[in-house]
């Protein structure tokens, strides 16, 4: 008997005039989305590897210690072909000096702010908006709609177990919506092997995960538009019902856990932290320049060995000074971070009551498009920052040159000292053979798949709340 219905469920879905339309716009939807983020990311990862060459083209040709810096890139993945989430928005690369802090800047839609205006339709963007409605859409009539039509009583005219049809509603409506649209999503997956996007066996673990977790997005809603059905009785009701739980689940919520953590956790701008430490650096260094000019106004009465201490002792109070900008800085920008981690963790918790957001989050995290990315960026580049600057810092000091200047301090056959000063040009090509190279964070299957049991938890637990709500509706649901 379950077989009966489930196939008369099959056959009513098929047939039904809504299924091709709503068939063939899925199918289009996705394999544009994934065609075009082939693109993107072929289009990304051939602008990555040109200025990763020109950085080291860069560092052959310099020649001075004194004023050397360098760039590091954020390197594209494969798995932003499906799940873009923030890697257009966030900024490609990152100055690395041994003056100037860590700063992401210049993203793809800050350097083409068209593309930002109506954003880029991914996999994951399709299954949230696109195919979640398509579920509401073909099952908020599932129950009342055979209650108007006379087939609910004709039905159970038989005997027919309440359970066993509702079950029969559920699984029939599913597989005759989620099996056909598994051929657009595997013609997808074939056209990335054809195009030769480079995966490997983690990013088609993560593909797997994140078809799973999409699979379980759809189920909830189908199963929530049966049970919007159960719980009225005309289904023009159920339609407008179901609309406004889907505009609810999908927009407001995710949106509404943000806002309402904005509120809740003051997290101060960039702007704001950026003009403390300018202002912290002002004052620390209009003293040092205020102490100088004492010292040079007395320096034409010492010897040149007093010169030579005194420039030594200039040095020595500059280094100081450019470590305690560099101590000040960090510590707001742990502070920053801080506030960022406790909004960040407040919003996504209040987020998380609609499953639509637990699918997106989860789906970034699988994907290393969140919010996360930037900051493990940000941390591998700022330890490539120390590292590099170390090193500058030690050939400076072997060389001589300092910003662009080489100083060196001789003996005269009379035996008088004497200070020469040079330009660094004449130094020619530096070795940089010795300078580490920037690596991308690279993080395993496990790592990225950790922080996604939740939200599969959570999306698990909808699914059983929707069914069970729609089983005791239905059980008590008047046929006639």
């Amino acid at each position: 008997m379950l077989a009966t219905l489930i196939q008369k469920e099959l056959r009513a879905i098929i047939l039904s005039p809504k299924f091709f339309g709503s068939f063939a716009i899925c199918s289009i939807l996705i394999l544009l989305s994934v065609f075009t983020g082939i693109q993107e990311y072929k289009a990304s990862q051939k602008q990555y590897d040109a200025a990763t060459n020109l950085v080291n083209e860069e560092l052959l040709v310099a020649t001075s210690w004194g004023n050397l810096d360098t760039k590091a890139y954020r390197a594209p993945d494969p798995m932003q072909v499906f799940v873009s989430g923030l890697s257009y928005d966030v900024g490609r690369w990152s100055n690395i000096s041994p003056e100037t802090g860590v700063k992401l800047r210049h993203s793809a839609y800050s350097d083409d702010p068209i593309f930002a205006v109506f954003r880029f339709v991914d996999f994951a963007f399709i299954v949230m908006f696109v195919l979640s409605l398509i579920a509401i859409q073909f099952t908020y009539d599932a129950v009342n709609g055979e209650r108007e039509s006379g087939t609910l009583r004709l039905v159970f005219s038989n005997a027919v177990p309440r359970a066993k049809y509702l079950l029969a509603k559920c699984v029939g409506s599913w597989l005759g919506l989620a099996v056909p649209l598994g051929v657009p999503i595997l013609l997808g997956l074939l056209l990335v092997l054809v195009m030769g996007v480079p995966l490997s066996v983690g990013h088609w673990a993560k593909i797997a995960t994140l078809l799973a977790l999409s699979l379980l997005l759809f189920t909830f809603f189908v199963f929530l538009g049966v049970l919007i059905s159960t719980l009225t009785r005309r289904s023009s009701v159920s339609f407008l019902v179901a609309i406004l739980v889907w505009v609810l689940f999908v927009m407001i919520i995710p949106r509404a856990g943000v806002m309402a953590a904005g509120g809740m956790v003051n997290v101060p701008r960039v702007a704001e932290v950026e003009a403390q430490r300018e202002g912290f650096a002002n004052e620390r260094w209009d003293k040092f320049y205020a102490d100088m000019i004492k010292v040079w106004e007395n320096s034409c009465s010492i010897s040149a060995e007093g010169r030579w201490q005194s420039m030594k002792a200039e040095d020595s109070a500059r280094k100081a000074i450019e470590q305690e900008i560099e101590e000040f800085d960090a510590r707001l920008q742990e502070d920053l971070q801080q506030r960022r981690t406790r909004q960040e963790d407040l919003a996504w918790t209040l987020a998380r009551f609609s499953p639509a957001a637990a699918y997106q989050l989860a789906a970034m995290s699988l994907a290393e498009t969140d919010t996360q990315n930037k900051t493990q960026y940000e941390d591998a580049m700022s330890t490539y920052r120390e590292q590099f600057s170390q090193v500058v810092e030690q050939k400076r000091a072997e060389s001589g040159d300092e910003l662009g200047i080489s100083i060196g301090m001789s003996m005269t056959p009379d035996g008088k000292q004497e200070i020469a000063v040079g330009s660094s040009r004449d130094l020619g090509a530096l070795d940089v053979s010795d300078l580490p190279r920037f690596e991308p964070p690279k993080q395993t299957y496990a790592e990225t798949a950790a922080p996604t049991v939740v939200d599969f938890g959570l999306i698990m637990l909808s699914i059983l709340i929707t069914f069970a709500g729609a089983f005791v509706a239905f059980l008590r649901y008047d046929v006639r």
